[in-house]
């Protein structure tokens, strides 16, 4: 039986796109654990700063949408990422963060397979993040994501887009996208300290409304992770 997370893609999507759902999730119903890791980069930051972030994601995804996601218990390297099961990447951090050249083929190999890469500046990462992702993503198209794309849709409505969880410099928070064949491997998320409402209440003291509506936007990006390669 189709569980509420695919009765909602399936009323989201054309007919075609809803055979095709349903085949999916016919087919990760018997599979093992999807797996969630944190990326350890080289280039000086601190990729550790959020260090309770994807275990409450997780836990958070699975309950609302019944779905099994688990975290990778050690942080992962580039060169080991390929070999380590992760289908969902995520760095973090407040400074520079720098891929080789051998790093960025990796990456790319790695979306290219299958896997999704989610960048969140904490502060202080943007630019270095910026530079580093147009060296692994050289071909593809980059741009602002449109509020009218599933992560902001499914499994949660995210009305005004990307929230707010944290100010820094008055400006608007960003999500922009990296598009490859017309599909979206990776997002780099910036004014907006995304994985910080993640993490345990005590951490940041962030409200309830705020922590909810950031675990929220996660969850729409570790769903869509699970079901891009999906679509026809």
């Amino acid at each position: 039986m189709a569980s509420r997370i695919d009765r909602l893609f399936l009323v989201y999507l054309n007919p075609m796109r809803a055979v095709s759902i349903l085949l999916f999730s016919l087919l990760i119903s018997t599979s093992s654990a999807q797996v969630l890791g944190l990326l350890k980069y080289d280039g000086g930051g601190d990729w550790y700063a959020n260090p309770t972030a994807l275990d409450n994601l997780s836990t958070f995804y699975n309950e609302a949408t019944g779905a099994r996601t688990v975290v990778m218990a050690k942080e992962v390297s580039v060169n080991s990422l390929l070999s380590s099961g992760i289908s969902f990447l995520h760095a973090t951090g407040h400074g520079r963060i720098v891929f080789s050249k051998e790093e960025a083929e990796i990456l790319r190999q790695f979306v290219d397979r299958g896997g999704f890469v989610h960048i969140d500046d904490n502060y202080g990462m943007k630019d270095f993040a910026l530079e580093e992702l147009a060296k692994v993503f050289n071909e593809a198209t980059i741009e602002s994501i449109s509020i009218k794309h599933p992560i902001f849709q499914i499994p949660f409505k995210m009305p005004t887009g990307l929230p707010k969880i944290h100010e820094h410099d008055g400006l608007p928070q960003e999500a922009v996208g990296y598009f490859l064949h017309g599909e979206l491997v990776a997002i780099l998320t910036y004014e907006t300290d995304l994985s910080d409402g993640w993490e345990d209440a005590e951490v940041h003291q962030d409200s309830k409304e705020k922590r909810s509506l950031a675990l929220k936007m996660g969850a729409n990006l570790v769903h869509w992770s699970l079901v891009r390669n999906s679509f026809p």
